[in-house]
């Protein structure tokens, strides 16, 4: 069975840290997003991979081609402009040669992918959207499904009036080839509002698999953050790069740090990084690699790319450091600051 990974989003609610990178490909606790699907994928025996690209797809093409690709053939697929999510199946067609798994590239789960494409099976669907249950389901589109989990409707962002359900799209489909003929050619499509609902129409067998396990959409800068304070507080579990330095710490390889510098929380630094003395680490914390924190910086329930400078004194909480930062002496940036790629934060600013 192949899978097809949707990935030409422009990440614009993630901003400003997918202006250079794309959102998959942003690194959750120093490696990127992206890795972790393939290695679901290939847990669950799926070795062939299409990726879907359009928006900064040359960086795709440099990491998976200097990199071992997990065990699996990937293939790529570029869209000259963007397709959105019916278009850009439509243009990997010829890669559809069965029954075959779609994921949005911004997906973080655990999900059970054979459960779902048994359900599939047993069901003889034409599609299977796997759902997930959400707190609130007035900022989501709904999917109601009858007792034998065959969709009934789509509900886009209803009134706490109009709830019927609290399940919602999860962004995973099992999907038939014989639906790439209700999708047009060579225009923008979307599946969400343009086919489901042709589907439900015409009265095809379209089924909602409800899933339990851990599911994450990391299109905010909160929701970014949150998968990394997910992953080290053991909401998902999955490899975490390094050795255990201390209970809850790991470091890569050439990690230097203070006689002095203190840790209390889970965090992990990325490779040739160095915290000077008198440093303070608290909370769920990723370093990123190559990255330079000088004396008596703290640094609290954040996230700093690669290649950033923390400076002497400065203060660093519930924030997103984009990567080759500077941050000067004794600047503050308190909690829901996100900072671009190769930004300036002069000393003793605050934000």
């Amino acid at each position: 069975m192949r899978a097809i990974i949707l990935l030409g989003g422009q990440g614009t609610r993630l901003r400003p840290v997918t202006c250079n990178t794309p959102k998959p490909m942003l690194p959750i606790l120093n490696r990127p997003a992206l890795t972790y699907q393939l290695e679901l994928l290939r847990k669950h025996r799926i070795k062939q991979v299409v990726f879907c690209l359009n928006y900064l797809h040359r960086n795709f093409r440099d990491y998976f081609s200097k990199r071992r690709n997990f065990g699996l053939k990937i293939d790529y697929v570029k869209e000259k402009f963007p397709l959105g999510t019916g278009g850009a199946l439509k243009n990997a067609e010829r890669f559809f040669t069965g029954t075959t798994i779609i994921f949005n590239g911004d997906i973080l789960t655990d999900i059970d992918l054979q459960k779902v494409i048994k359900f599939h099976k047993t069901k003889k669907a034409v599609l299977t959207i796997v759902l997930t249950r959400v707190k609130d389901p007035t900022i989501y589109g709904l999917v109601e499904t009858d007792n034998s989990g065959r969709i009934l409707k789509f509900l886009e962002k209803p009134s706490w009036d109009e709830v019927t359900c609290n399940t919602i799209n999860a962004g995973i489909y099992v999907f038939e080839p014989e639906l790439l003929k209700y999708i047009p050619a060579g225009v923008n499509y979307s599946v969400e509002r343009g086919l489901f609902p042709v589907l439900l129409e015409k009265k095809k067998p379209v089924y909602g698999f409800v899933s339990r396990c851990y599911w994450l959409d990391i299109g905010t800068v909160e929701k970014y953050l949150q998968a990394h304070f997910d992953i080290l507080n053991g909401e998902l579990k999955v490899s975490i790069q390094g050795r255990k330095i201390k209970k809850t710490v790991w470091a890569e390889k050439n990690v230097k740090l203070g006689k002095h510098t203190t840790f209390d929380g889970k965090i992990v630094i990325g490779q040739n990084s160095k915290l000077e003395e008198y440093v303070q680490v608290t909370g769920t914390v990723s370093i990123g690699r190559n990255c330079y924190v000088k004396k008596g910086a703290i640094i609290s329930n954040s996230v700093i790319l690669d290649n950033t400078v923390i400076g002497e004194g400065a203060r660093i909480e519930g924030s997103l450091i984009g990567k080759n930062c500077f941050i000067e002496p004794h600047a503050v940036l308190n909690n829901g600051s996100a900072v671009g790629d190769g930004s300036r934060i002069t000393r003793f600013s605050k934000f």
